[in-house]
């Protein structure tokens, strides 16, 4: 089973950045597609963005060209750095191995002037 622990989120202005990271146990992270996904009060978690084994990207609509996901393997983490931010980014953020289904815990991204 892979654990995927989230960090980086915060409190940021419209406009601003954030860099989250997710760090994966288990020696699967390497050939796993991962996912970011989120979800805000009272909506659904919904995909953000993913990248393959080989490092290929997606993204949903609404963060292309703002957001990008990218991985070391080597440190088994990925991430998400998020720029252009805006109010409707306000989520609770989460990663997702798509070779074991695992979720993390999630790390709340607030922005807010």
């Amino acid at each position: 089973q892979v654990q995927l622990v989230e960090s980086g989120g915060g409190l940021v202005q419209p406009g601003g950045s954030l860099r989250l990271s997710c760090s994966a146990s288990g020696s699967t992270f390497s050939i796993s597609a991962m996912g970011w996904y989120r979800q805000a009060p009272g909506k659904q978690r919904e995909f953000v963005a993913s990248i393959n084994e080989l490092g290929r990207t997606g993204y949903a609509d609404s963060v292309k060209g703002r957001f990008t996901i990218s991985r070391d393997n080597a440190k088994n983490t990925v991430y998400l750095q998020m720029n252009s931010l805006n109010p409707e980014d306000t989520a609770t953020y989460y990663c997702k191995s798509f070779i074991t289904g695992s979720w993390g815990q999630g790390t709340q991204v607030t922005v807010s002037s």
